[in-house]
């Protein structure tokens, strides 16, 4: 299934989209895609609806983030060795964790905002994985099963806050917007190998990140695992697994970044696709966020 939110923020409702492409309303059924509807028990009465007898949602409506409540938002850095090599990084022997801000989240197709005196925002297209049950001390043969579906992220990062101001990386990455998620979960049966998915990402209609068939040092079954070692993940929770190469970081040879303006476009293969448009900062925050 892949299963979405539609409607204006704050008050969207839950629908999914069907093997033709159309999105077909899910309320009669269920409030929310939140964490009490994306656990196994849910997710199988979700999938035994016939979704051609669902309501038509017509038009192109906005999509929202695809889960609502998130409670954790756990990313890891580092994790392809081309990227690690762009940013002047050693390669880890363990994932290194940090947090973006459940605030940072937004829509797919939402607009992203530059942050207020920002110098180096940059771009990062990533696999998102959200759990779909209570998961601590998984085993990595096990941890698969602890998920309910993938999404595709955007996890857009200030450099300069990240690594000039102290050494916290959550700095750079938790300001508003600054997490686009979506445009649908889609559950782990209609996905095959994981660490198979091709993933792009397009600056102003210029290729910036291309990787075919993911080559993670530490790959998913084993990112679900480490993290549950330190802290226990819930449904809902959301885990994105880092980024490939091509970032404005590691351009060669002077790193570039974004300015209001700029339109960025990214996808991952199964996953769907997003686009946004960068904005400068505005000091009336919900004049440009949702």
């Amino acid at each position: 299934m892949k299963l979405l939110r539609y409607g204006p923020p704050k008050s969207e409702k839950p629908g999914l989209l069907d093997s033709k492409g159309a999105i077909r309303d899910l309320s009669a059924h269920i409030h929310d895609i939140s964490p009490e509807t994306i656990t196994p028990k849910s997710l199988a009465r979700l999938a035994a609806l016939n979704s051609e007898a669902l309501p038509i949602v017509t038009g192109s409506p906005r999509l929202g983030v695809p889960v609502n409540g998130i409670g954790k938002f756990i990313g890891i850095g580092l994790n392809y060795a081309d990227h690690a090599k762009e940013a002047n990084l050693p390669i880890p022997t363990e994932p290194p964790m940090f947090t973006k801000a459940i605030s940072s989240l937004s829509g797919p197709n939402d607009d992203v905002m530059l942050p207020k005196d920002s110098l180096k925002s940059d771009w990062e297209v990533e696999l998102g994985v959200i759990i779909g049950c209570t998961t601590r001390y998984v085993s990595e043969e096990k941890a698969l099963d602890c998920i309910a579906g993938y999404v595709l992220a955007n996890d857009v990062s200030e450099r300069a806050f990240q690594m000039e101001r102290g050494t916290q990386w959550d700095k750079g990455k938790g300001c508003d917007t600054f997490g686009p998620v979506g445009p649908w979960l889609v559950t782990t049966d209609e996905i095959g190998d994981v660490q198979k998915l091709d993933m792009f990402l397009n600056l102003n209609g210029r290729r910036m990140q291309k990787h075919i068939k993911q080559n993670m040092i530490f790959p998913v079954r084993h990112l679900v695992a480490y993290v549950s070692q330190f802290m226990t993940l819930y449904a809902g929770d959301l885990l994105i697994t880092g980024t490939p190469p091509g970032v404005g970081l590691g351009h060669k040879p002077t790193p570039f970044f974004l300015k209001a303006g700029d339109e960025m476009q990214l996808g991952i293969e199964k996953l769907g696709e997003q686009k946004q448009k960068v904005l400068a900062w505005h000091h009336l925050r919900d004049a440009v966020l949702p």
